[in-house]
């Protein structure tokens, strides 16, 4: 951070404050304290019967690769609210949500991710702007050495042996960096 985002100024230091244990980014201005949070990403994981929708990324990171919808939480919407319409901007998919099926944490790019399970409620649905393509796949069918991410590897994982026991509860984790 060069300035200030409250005064503008380019007094911009990055030190621990006063009565806090980890370095910031601090206004010499104004006096702001920047705080610098985790993103939260939203998505689901659409299902019909005994198959998953998947979306064939349009875009970088991962471009080519296959995904389930999901995306950064805006502000002002909650996390199904979220999951939801990223869900129709990458696959024009109508899901109904069941609840929430995965918690993620990331800790070294600093994000969340929370997937829902969602039963897609028509098939009337097709690759938005960051889509290449949208699939429905049974799980013998799944390209799984294109997955883009580890987040959505371990999630239709954990999808497709719950299925096969008939329960479906909440999963939490953490994803570390391989070395």
């Amino acid at each position: 951070m060069k300035f200030c985002s409250h005064c503008g100024s380019d007094a911009v230091t990055f030190a621990i404050p006063a009565g806090d244990d980890r370095p910031r980014h601090l206004c010499g201005g104004c006096g702001a304290i920047h705080y610098i949070n985790p993103r939260i990403i939203v998505g689901v994981l659409p299902y019909l019967g005994d198959r998953v929708l998947l979306c064939k990324r349009a875009i970088e990171p991962r471009l080519g690769l296959w995904t389930l919808p999901a995306g950064f939480m805006e502000n002002g919407e909650t996390s199904e609210e979220g999951a939801l319409r990223e869900s129709w901007e990458e696959a024009r998919a109508n899901i109904r949500v069941d609840d929430l099926y995965t918690i993620y944490d990331i800790p070294h790019i600093n994000q969340v991710y929370l997937m829902y399970r969602g039963e897609l409620t028509d098939t009337n649905f097709g690759p938005g702007p960051e889509s290449l393509e949208v699939e429905l796949f049974h799980e013998d069918e799944i390209p799984w050495q294109e997955i883009a991410f580890p987040i959505m590897s371990e999630t239709l994982e954990l999808y497709f042996m719950d299925r096969q026991a008939g329960h479906f509860p909440l999963h939490r984790g953490v994803i570390q960096r391989k070395l």
